[in-house]
């Protein structure tokens, strides 16, 4: 087999590629620390619209809204995700694995904003013939099920990894399903639950479309923040926020890799 790294002009081609997709976010960092009042002209070095955005109350705001919603789609995501998966993978194979597989796996390969215009009629269908409005709560429902199958890789991945062996031994000295569950199959399995509530929260975190469409007035997250700031004069303020929300991004992205890699011991 033909290794592709080997092929000619494959390095030059991937660092195209790379330069491509992160010039322009190398680009928005730096222009962070503009010391200037426009976002794109370069006028020495600070930091100080860091400061300007974290004493913005609008910011504040955005910012516990983002982080009441991610908190609870990631809980229950994770947590409906773990059944989803031990039951998908701890037992025999039942009629309808495969479609079920499918519906969990199902928001990965729908449009999201198809998603978004689906989840926006189904609540205008509540509140118009039921009367039912949850408030934010539409957003958090909304995000735990886009959510699920994000969590679900991981911790699936990190079940059909796993060996029988232990859980037949916890079997064989007269350990109930639970117990066996309890203090084998879960700290076995932790490893990857952390990783996919990682992976659950900065999705929930990050979400655009589908928040735009859900929200109600007084239910701002932060990258719809970002979205009304920049049809406003646009100051380097909103670089930093964008930084911000680059390094919870890319922290939260690198735990769940490194949590995934955790060897089972």
């Amino acid at each position: 087999m033909v290794d592709v790294k080997s092929q000619p002009g494959f390095k030059t081609i991937t660092m195209l590629c790379l330069a491509l997709l992160y010039t322009p976010i190398l680009i928005l960092v730096l222009f962070a620390f503009n010391a200037g009042d426009l976002a794109a002209m370069w006028g020495g070095f600070s930091v100080k619209w860091f400061g300007v955005a974290l004493l913005n109350p609008e910011f504040h705001s955005a910012a516990k809204n983002t982080l009441a919603i991610s908190a609870v789609a990631t809980l229950v995501s994770t947590s409906f995700a773990t059944m989803a998966a031990i039951g998908m993978t701890r037992v025999k194979a039942w009629p309808g694995l495969s479609a079920a597989l499918m519906v969990v796996n199902l928001p990965l390969m729908v449009p999201e904003i198809i998603t978004a215009v689906a989840t926006l009629s189904f609540f205008a269908m509540l509140a118009g013939v039921f009367g039912l409005n949850f408030g934010i709560g539409n957003i958090m429902l909304a995000h735990i099920v886009f959510c699920i199958p994000f969590a679900f890789m991981p911790i699936k991945a990190r079940l059909e990894d796993m060996d029988l062996t232990l859980e037949n031994a916890a079997a064989d000295l007269y350990a109930t399903p639970w117990q066996a569950f309890k203090r084998v199959t879960l700290p076995l399995l932790l490893p990857g639950v952390a990783s996919g509530a990682a992976l659950a929260f900065i999705v929930s975190f990050d979400d655009f479309t589908i928040t735009q469409l859900v929200a109600g007035p007084g239910q701002t997250t932060l990258p719809l923040f970002i979205w009304n700031q920049i049809r406003r004069p646009i100051t380097p303020e909103i670089n930093a926020i964008s930084t911000i929300l680059l390094l919870v991004s890319v922290a939260f992205i690198s735990i769940s890799f490194l949590i995934a890699r955790t060897k089972k011991t």
